[in-house]
Formats: structure tokens, C-alpha cells, sequence
């Protein structure tokens, strides 16, 4: 049994990144950002972000906008994201459109699995895993690294003009490396927390269905932030990835 400190700060922070997420919805939504998969990112990342994220969205964000571009188009100057935005905020805008597709296929292979219990054991659960949760990890990646290369086809093939096979490679080259670092992070902190903080600390594991699972995977989000970031800027340095 989870204390109750423990519900009630999971239901607040969970509350939190809902509301967060509906105010750069909403923002987004009465202005479009110039590059349409934006629209996505910003408020699925302000899910785990919460405030920083929509800082972050307010003060860089809003300088993408189709408004933004299309007036800088007609003045013939660049898009003020390109000029305003400093490199290491690029970098984390990078790592932010590779982390949203992360947090969507990790919410919806989570629940698949949890729905359907057979997928983990087709996944080898109890044959070759004995925990549930590294099975539904094959999952988890499976879905996110193909939504995280969708979302990066999306942002390269408009920006470079290229074909959809030129597309689709380049966004795997872009967005390979930083998914599986994002994973990783993000694995690592949701084995702490359930391995060791919920399993030694109150006698349970936190199941898909609980508060306590979703603030756990909040704060592993933020972690594959940070394993992806470093990653995202050699990305960027070396031109496989562009800077956002």
C-alpha cells in the first residue's frame, strides 16, 4: 500500500502536467506553430515538463509560429526562432520532438499491455523475463522509436525538401541514437523507482493503472531528457539533425 502522501503528490503533479499541457494546447492552437509536428510536441512534452516546458514554449515557442515566418518571409529576413533561439535551446527543442513521440508510444504500449496481458507474455514474459516490465519495455520502444521516426520525417522532409525514401533515412539517422538514449534514461529511472523505491521502500510495485505509476514515469521523461540531450547536440553539430 502506497502512502498517502505519495497518492495525493502523484494526482497533484499528474494534474499538473494536464494543465500544462492544456494551456500550450490551447496556445497552439490559436497560433500554429511553422512546423506543423510542433504542435504536437509542445503540449505532450509539457505532460512531463509541466512549467518549465511552458516557459520554455512561451519564450522560444511562440518565435516559430506561422505568423513569425511568414512575416520574416516577406521581409526576406529569417525566422526569428533561427536568430533569438540560443544553441543549447535548439539542442533541447531537439531532444523534446525526439521525447514526444517517446511519451506517446511509451503511453500507449503501456496500456496495450496492461489491457492485454498475453502481449508480454508473447514478448517473453515468464520465458525469458521474469519481470513484466522489461517485456513491455520491447514494447514501449517498439512503438516509440516509431513514432519518434515519424515525427522527425515530419520536421526533416518539409525543411529539405527531400523524397519520402530520403526522408525516411535521414530521419533515422537524425533520431536513432537519441531515441535509444532517451529510452535508456528513461528505463533506467522507471527500474529505480520500481525495482527499488515502490518494491523495497513500500512493499509493491506501482501497476499501469495507478497515479503512482504515471508521476514515476514523469520524472523518468525528464531523465531520458537528459541521457538524450548530449546526443541531440552532436546530432545537431555534425548536420544530422536539424536545429529547431
Amino acid at each position: 500500500m502506497f502512502p498517502h502522501w505519495l497518492h495525493v503528490l502523484s494526482i497533484l503533479c499528474l494534474l499538473l502536467g494536464i494543465a500544462c499541457a492544456g494551456i500550450v494546447a490551447v496556445d497552439v492552437w490559436r497560433a500554429p506553430q511553422h512546423m506543423a509536428v510542433m504542435n504536437i510536441v509542445w503540449p505532450v512534452t509539457a505532460l512531463f515538463g509541466t512549467v518549465f516546458v511552458v516557459w520554455a514554449y512561451r519564450r522560444y515557442g511562440r518565435l516559430a509560429t506561422q505568423a513569425a515566418a511568414h512575416r520574416a518571409m516577406q521581409h526576406d529576413q529569417p525566422m526569428p526562432s533561427k536568430q533569438e533561439t540560443p544553441f543549447p535551446v535548439m539542442v533541447g527543442k531537439g531532444a523534446l520532438h525526439c521525447g514526444s513521440g517517446c511519451m506517446i508510444g511509451d503511453i500507449v504500449a503501456e496500456w496495450l499491455a496492461f489491457g492485454i496481458p498475453a502481449i508480454a507474455l508473447w514478448l517473453g514474459w515468464q520465458s525469458v523475463f521474469a519481470e513484466k516490465m522489461f517485456a513491455v519495455w520491447i514494447l514501449d520502444f517498439i512503438f516509440a522509436f516509431g513514432l519518434g521516426i515519424v515525427f522527425q520525417y515530419f520536421a526533416i522532409v518539409p525543411m529539405r525538401k527531400l523524397s519520402p525514401w530520403q526522408g525516411l533515412v535521414a530521419a533515422l539517422k537524425a533520431d536513432t541514437l537519441s531515441l535509444i538514449a532517451w529510452q535508456v534514461g528513461m528505463y533506467a529511472t522507471m527500474a529505480v523507482f520500481q525495482l527499488l523505491i515502490f518494491r523495497q521502500g513500500f512493499g509493491q510495485q506501482a501497476p499501469v493503472n495507478s497515479p503512482e505509476f504515471w508521476f514515476a514515469m514523469q520524472i523518468a521523461m525528464i531523465a531520458g531528457f537528459i541521457t538524450a540531450y548530449p546526443v541531440n547536440w552532436w546530432l545537431i553539430v555534425k548536420g544530422l539533425k536539424e536545429r529547431m
